[in-house]
């Protein structure tokens, strides 16, 4: 079959019964690029655009399963993870990640929803870093999400982010994404960290917009770049774009 033959990206999440985030977000996103997706489901909610009334999370093995057949099934070249929910979860995802070490993953640490619901157990923040980091080519963490992984306060500026960002680069990621949304200023900056090279800043003007979702979005459009044979540099560049400009649509 063709569809075989056409590069995949590889959606590890949760649904989201309001379409504003989550699997549908992703979904909507790839497909934007131009590219394929495949699934593998990690947990059911009931949202709406206001709040997280419900969570179900999937078992940990038809997760694992759902992932082995998304890659038996296509050409899965690129895959992005979001929301996990339980420490088990992660841990299944850690090891088909390890089966298939050739396929480049992007993990959006999703910790909690807009609304400050928990989407991922706190005992899972530690298996989180431990076992699954390690094996993403990218983490993308807001200012938040960052301190939460670090155990540290909020930081108050890009210093303090990039402090906290070279923290947990020493020991668990390979490269983070530092976002900016929720700092302030004028100016929307993403921070690329990785090992022995060069800091690299992602600017942009700050928008007057509300939109869910922007975490997956941005998440899923460096995956598909990645997917696309993008170096990550570019993969990055290209998806904070892309985010930018839907932005500057919801704010029209």
């Amino acid at each position: 079959m063709a569809l075989r033959r056409e590069p995949h990206v590889l959606v590890v999440g949760g649904s989201d019964s309001s379409g504003g985030a989550g699997i549908a977000r992703d979904i909507e996103t790839i497909s934007s690029i131009g590219m394929r997706t495949c699934l593998a489901v990690t947990a059911l909610t009931v949202q709406t655009h206001e709040a997280v009334k419900a969570i179900h999370p999937s078992q940990p093995d038809l997760v694992a399963d759902q992932m082995r057949a998304a890659l038996q099934a296509n050409k899965v070249a690129a895959i992005k993870i979001g929301m996990l929910a339980t420490a088990e979860i992660v841990v299944a995802v850690a090891a088909v990640l390890r089966e298939n070490p050739q396929v480049p993953a992007v993990l959006d640490p999703v910790l909690a929803s807009t609304s400050g619901r928990a989407l991922l157990e706190a005992s899972a923040i530690a298996v989180m870093k431990r076992s699954l980091m390690p094996l993403c080519r990218l983490v993308t963490p807001n200012f938040i999400e960052l301190a939460l992984l670090v155990g540290s306060e909020l930081a108050v500026d890009e210093g303090g982010a990039v402090w906290q960002g070279r923290h947990l680069l020493a020991t668990e990621a390979q490269a983070l994404l530092i976002k900016g949304g929720h700092a302030s200023g004028p100016r929307s900056t993403d921070i690329l960290l990785r090992r022995d090279q060069a800091t690299i800043r992602f600017d942009s003007p700050r928008l007057v917009a509300s939109m869910r979702g922007t975490g997956c979005m941005l998440a899923s459009a460096i995956a598909a770049h990645l997917a696309n044979a993008k170096p990550l540099e570019d993969s990055v560049r290209e998806g904070k774009l892309f985010v930018f400009e839907k932005l500057q649509k919801a704010a029209e």
